[in-house]
């Protein structure tokens, strides 16, 4: 995975074959945990969103961010949840994709790519058909924008300064349910 500072990033990855990472609610907030133990000490995260079979974060890159070290971090907070998850559903053998995805999103220019990255996670849930509102689905970000909750895992001053985001809880909602196509968002990454 490679990484640089002061860059934006779309990490995810998803279970193996597709098949189910999070079980039930517990393994959830297990997973957020430990985000906020391996990942946050790298990386500003601007929004996420968990999904039964795949997870999403947007982060910007702190200026002391180290690429090797971020990505062992990764892959030992992924091998803990792993390792977790096998002796509660009495399984084996990996869970996740071999290689989880950092794809730095054009925004030297323009911050739209990356707005649209913000979005475009936020409304997975609904795309997915689990949910038909946005702020029904608990593991995302989007309820803490929206003010539904006050989470801080993450950096919403810093999200709402570097993508131009409506600070009026109204607009912000409004701005969300804005449909994105997922393709879009590719042509953005490096």
């Amino acid at each position: 995975m490679r990484t640089e500072p002061k860059k934006f990033y779309h990490l995810y990855n998803r279970g193996n074959n597709k098949q189910t990472i999070f079980f039930n609610r517990g393994n959830y907030l297990h997973f957020l945990r430990k985000i906020r133990k391996y990942v946050r000490p790298h990386v500003q995260i601007l929004s996420y969103c968990l999904m039964p079979n795949h997870f999403h974060f947007l982060i910007f890159s702190n200026n002391n961010f180290s690429s090797e070290k971020f990505s062992e971090d990764i892959r030992i907070m992924l091998s803990s949840y792993t390792q977790g998850i096998n002796n509660q559903e009495n399984r084996s053998g990996s869970l996740f994709r071999q290689n989880t995805k950092a794809k730095n999103i054009l925004g030297s220019r323009s911050y739209r790519p990356v707005l649209r990255c913000f979005y475009y996670i936020h409304q997975n849930p609904v795309k997915a058909n689990l949910v038909s509102n946005l702020e029904d689905w608990e593991f995302s970000s989007f309820p803490d924008y929206a003010g539904f909750r006050n989470g801080t895992l993450c950096n919403k001053k810093l999200a709402i300064k570097l993508l131009d985001l409506p600070d009026q809880e109204e607009k912000f909602y409004a701005a969300s349910y804005r449909s994105i196509d997922p393709w879009q968002i590719r042509k953005f990454y490096m």
